[in-house]
């Protein structure tokens, strides 16, 4: 490996990064702002899921939506990741299998108007698609941040912001792009109309 070889696989990684997110129609998260805002201002509930890189995502996620959007108005979203607590995590995944770590927190934790944001590079985790197809059961209306063909969730999500990017990091950057995105307009909005106290 040379220095140079070095330099043009970050280059050519930052090119596929630009050209992707300028292809990308933002619509989806135009809607996705909106229901967290809409949630927000209720003070309902908003879920994160992932895997691996995107349950890493997720975290860091909740962190921004509980604290990044609240600087101004001083009152966070109610967000929760659902692998946060390793005990429960575990005991789900050890007594009914790792399918149902989020769908058996969502059916106890969510009610109907809130909000689940499921993030997957591929969309076909079994514990993803469970989580998506729980919401819809109860009320809870979904997003996905997907990568790759989308996989399963694509069809089980309210609303896909989908990427078709076969580079599972690039689909976990852009996973962490769109999350940050939606917390500035949302830190941004919150300045001038913050939420009503709960």
């Amino acid at each position: 490996m040379t220095h140079l070889s070095h330099i043009d696989h970050c280059q050519s990684y930052a090119d596929k990064l630009v050209a992707t997110l300028q292809a990308t129609s933002w619509e989806p998260v135009g809607r996705l702002i909106e229901a967290l805002a809409d949630v927000w201002q209720r003070n309902g509930q908003v879920f994160l899921c992932g895997n691996g890189g995107s349950d890493g995502n997720a975290n860091h996620l909740a962190n921004d939506f509980l604290y990044g959007v609240a600087r101004a108005s001083g009152r966070g979203i109610r967000v929760l990741s659902l692998t946060a607590n390793s005990s429960v995590v575990t005991c789900l995944g050890n007594d009914l299998g790792y399918a149902e770590i989020f769908s058996r927190q969502l059916l106890t934790l969510a009610q109907a108007g809130d909000l689940l944001i499921a993030l997957s590079g591929s969309g076909n985790s079994d514990n993803i698609v469970g989580a998506l197809e729980t919401s819809r059961e109860i009320g809870v209306k979904s997003f996905a941040i997907l990568g790759f063909d989308g996989g399963k969730a694509l069809a089980r999500a309210d609303h896909a912001i989908h990427f078709p990017v076969h580079d599972m990091q690039l689909a976990e950057d852009l996973q962490l792009i769109v999350g940050h995105m939606v917390m500035q307009r949302l830190s941004r909005h919150s300045r001038t109309t913050p939420p009503d106290a709960p």
